[in-house]
């Protein structure tokens, strides 16, 4: 990774879209992510988490409003990283050749670097050694490793996760959550991830924000101490907030 890359804040004004049936996804939404922040969207089922998600991502265009980075990624190819729920890995490629395709979508640098870049991501994920596997050779959590690697491979300003650990056991899923929380303390990335689970979003984000019916009915601010780990969950702060962000979702 890139230690003078930049990141960027996100900033989405009175930010709306409606599909087909006008039914309204996403209802005018205000949020400020600041540069460097991990904030987790929560909500029920429907509740227009993914929505906000993709249209920070530019992948929806919205009826109203904006959506903004700053500093923008204009010139930075590969400055938002989306992890989709489910890895969709290319089961043609190895894990290597993976990880180096978006490095070969925006044209950067030689072959060997790219390839070089990919090693080293790998080795961050730790999955040098699955580097000549196919992905119908690697498991849930590998598979997802991969998925994240090949979004960090372009040294993003944005990271955007949509539930990528879901699918997983809730051991699996707790390693992969303490793996962000690693590459994080280190990049500095801004963060924004869709997830169901308190625990992982208590655990993870510096703010929380509640969704429920497209509109942000609240924003959490987290208490708990930085770095933070997997012991921090058996402490008497960590069950308090996870308290009130469950108090927060029932709409008490």
């Amino acid at each position: 990774m890139s230690e003078s890359a930049r990141v960027s804040a996100i900033h989405c004004k009175s930010l709306a879209i409606d599909f087909p049936g006008e039914i309204r996804a996403v209802d005018h939404v205000d949020l400020t992510v600041n540069a460097g922040e991990i904030v987790s969207l929560i909500g029920p089922s429907g509740c227009g988490k993914t929505t906000l998600l993709r249209l920070m991502a530019g992948l929806e265009i919205p009826t109203d409003g904006s959506v903004s980075l700053d500093p923008p990624v204009v010139g930075h190819a590969g400055g938002i990283a989306f992890v989709f729920q489910q890895p969709s890995l290319l089961p043609w490629r190895t894990t290597l050749e993976n990880v180096v395709l978006p490095l070969d979508l925006i044209g950067r640098g030689s072959r060997q670097s790219r390839r070089e870049l990919a090693s080293k991501m790998l080795e961050t994920v730790g999955l040098e050694h699955a580097a000549t596997r196919f992905p119908s050779e690697l498991s849930g959590g590998m598979k997802m490793r991969v998925s994240i690697a090949r979004a960090l491979v372009t040294d993003p300003h944005v990271l955007l996760l949509d539930e990528p650990f879901a699918a997983l056991d809730d051991m699996l899923r707790n390693q992969l959550g303490q793996l962000l929380l690693e590459l994080w303390e280190k990049r500095r990335f801004t963060v924004v991830m869709v997830t169901h689970n308190i625990a992982e979003s208590v655990l993870l984000s510096q703010r929380i924000a509640v969704m429920r019916e497209g509109t942000l009915a609240k924003i959490l601010e987290n208490p708990l101490p930085q770095p933070r780990n997997e012991q921090l969950r058996t402490t008497i702060e960590f069950g308090e907030f996870y308290g009130h962000v469950s108090h927060a979702l029932r709409g008490d």
